[in-house]
């Protein structure tokens, strides 16, 4: 019986030896080993990250999640996509079930410490909005008081909102909902006078709607909500390649570089940063852990920051969001990335 136990413990061992290498911090190690990086994403956000009817996944977040894939594995379609709530998102990231979270998720204080997470950068700057339909009449969120409102669990709008409401001498009645297709439904059969999430996540949910000009997304931003891809705290070389993946697309928008002209500036551009960050000169991919090309490959996936925007959410796409904050910062925006030197 005792030999018999232990032949179980060893086989118990071995089955979860991958989650353990990822969780105790050689996550790197533990993807090359698996053939495939497991991205965790939103459960279906149109624009972000929702699968087409193949089961194909799509979307603004997914772009990273192929990206970091190209660089650390050399294919982009070698992602496992694991749906996450906002309840099971920060378990999921923190167990090692997943090796990256790039799931429209807030860098706050409490995330960063007490959840034990690192934010590897800021891939959208977003603030929380309200949504209400057309025909109930109201133009502002100061208008809301005393109404029913659908909310996220395990969110930061769960305070943010309750912040708001008192600060403005208000009352509501939350309607609890677990994920953004509860909330469309809830909302939708009209279980609540207003859904409230990120403004992005608005625009998205009422892009997906039948009858989107009868739904109004009010004029007040109540938070700022820096949203961004999060991986496990003390695994600081396996946060340094998310991160500088995601500087590597934001990069190349600032420097020209495209999906369409990536070869040729690999070979033409007579910038060292370029250079530098397509490997043509200096082989700083040695310093991740990786091979020269990496951001060159991670670049060619879905193309590079604003050529991800204006595929799944800009101004061209049923969401329609401008650049806003979101813009390069050589464009009056926010966005920035930390050079290649």
């Amino acid at each position: 019986m005792r030999y018999t136990a232990f032949l179980a413990t060893v086989a118990a061992s071995a089955l979860t030896a991958g989650v353990a290498l990822a969780a105790e911090g050689d996550t790197l190690a533990q993807v090359k080993q698996r053939g495939v990086l497991n991205c965790g994403v939103n459960t279906g956000l149109v624009g972000f990250a929702a699968p087409d009817a193949n089961g194909n996944w799509s979307g603004f977040d997914i772009a990273i999640c192929k990206a970091v894939a190209a660089a650390v594995l050399g294919d982009p379609s070698k992602v496992k996509y694991i749906p996450t709530t906002g309840q099971t998102r920060f378990t999921a990231l923190t167990s090692g079930e997943v090796d990256v979270l790039a799931r429209n998720s807030t860098w706050t204080f409490q995330r960063d410490t007490d959840l034990k997470m690192d934010f590897a950068g800021v891939n959208y700057y977003d603030g929380q909005g309200f949504m209400v339909r057309k025909d109930l009449g109201v133009s502002s969120a100061t208008e809301l008081d005393g109404a029913t409102i659908c909310i996220q669990t395990g969110t930061s709008t769960e305070l943010n909102l309750a912040d708001w409401f008192k600060a403005n001498n208000m009352t509501y009645q939350p309607v609890n909902i677990d994920s953004n297709a509860e909330g469309e439904q809830q909302y939708m059969a009209g279980a609540c006078d207003a859904y409230t999430t990120d403004a992005s996540g608005l625009a998205a949910t009422r892009a997906a709607f039948a009858d989107p000009d009868n739904h109004v997304i009010l004029p007040e931003i109540i938070s700022k909500e820096p949203l961004g891809p999060a991986t496990r705290h003390g695994d600081n070389n396996w946060t340094d390649i998310v991160r500088w993946t995601l500087y590597a697309l934001v990069s190349a928008e600032e420097y020209g570089v495209t999906s369409a002209n990536l070869d040729e500036l690999s070979r033409s551009s007579t910038n060292p940063d370029v250079q530098r960050m397509l490997g043509t000169i200096d082989d700083y991919g040695t310093m991740l852990g990786l091979d020269k090309e990496w951001a060159k490959r991670a670049i060619a996936a879905s193309g590079n920051y604003g050529e991800i925007f204006a595929a799944n959410i800009g101004e061209q796409t049923p969401i329609g969001l401008p650049r806003g904050l979101n813009a390069l910062w050589t464009q009056g925006g926010l966005m920035y990335a930390m050079p290649f030197r």
